[in-house]
C-alpha cells in the first residue's frame, strides 16, 4: 500500500525516534509499504518518520546508481535500530532532495565511509562499512531518524534563499507528483 509522505514542517520529521522490538506489530507489511511508497515517489530511501511512524527503520534501493557506481548494482536493504559508530574520510558534495521537501534540491558535504550498527528484518544484527553513494544514502536516511533534514546542513546563504520555498511546503503548498499528507504544524 503506498502511504503519504509527511512533507517539511511537519513536527513528526523532527522527533526523535525509538527503536523497535521483533515483535513490532505489521512489521514485514510497513517495510513492504514503504519500498511501494519509495518507487512510486521514485526515492532511493526512506525513513519510517517521513511515512509518519516515528521508528528507527529505514530502507534504501540505490540499484539506479550502479552506472555510476557498480557497487550499488545490490544495494537495496532494510535497517531497524541502526546506530552510526563512525563516519570517515574527505567530505564530498552531492545535489541531494528529499521527498519530504518535494521540488527542493542542494549541495550537502557529507563524509566518505560511514560505519553502521543495524538489524535485518529477520532481527539479526550487523557492524558493517558502506562508502561513496551508499554511504551518502544511508547517512540522509539516518538523519531522519534524529529530526534531521538535509536542509539543517546546507549553507546558511543558500538556506535563506530557499525558505520561502520551504514555508510553502509547511503549509501544504506543494507540488509533489506522489502522495503527500498535508503537515502537522505545531501552532
Amino acid at each position: 500500500m503506498i502511504r503519504p509522505i509527511l512533507p517539511y514542517g511537519d513536527v513528526i520529521l523532527r522527533k526523535p525516534t525509538v527503536e523497535i522490538q521483533p515483535d513490532f506489530p505489521q512489521l514485514k507489511g510497513l517495510i513492504s509499504d514503504m519500498y511501494e511508497t519509495m518507487y512510486s515517489a521514485s526515492g532511493v530511501g526512506l525513513a519510517a518518520p517521513q511515512i509518519g511512524e516515528s521508528i528507527r527503520l529505514f530502507i534504501v534501493d540505490g540499484t539506479g546508481f550502479e552506472e555510476d557506481e557498480p557497487g550499488m548494482k545490490n544495494f537495496k536493504q532494510v535497517f531497524i535500530n541502526p546506530v552510526v559508530l563512525q563516519e570517515e574520510g574527505e567530505e564530498w558534495a552531492f545535489n541531494e532532495g528529499c521527498l519530504s521537501i518535494p521540488g527542493v534540491r542542494e549541495d550537502v558535504f557529507r563524509k566518505a565511509r560511514v560505519l553502521i550498527e543495524y538489524q535485518d528484518e529477520q532481527f539479526a544484527f550487523h557492524e558493517k562499512w558502506f562508502e561513496g553513494m551508499a554511504a551518502r544514502i544511508i547517512q540522509h536516511e539516518y538523519d531522519h531518524l534524529e529530526g534531521i533534514l538535509f536542509t539543517d546542513k546546507i549553507n546558511p546563504m543558500r538556506k535563506k534563499l530557499i525558505r520561502s520555498e520551504l514555508e510553502h511546503i509547511s503549509r501544504g503548498n506543494h507540488r509533489a507528483d506522489y502522495k503527500m499528507k498535508k503537515p502537522l504544524v505545531r501552532r
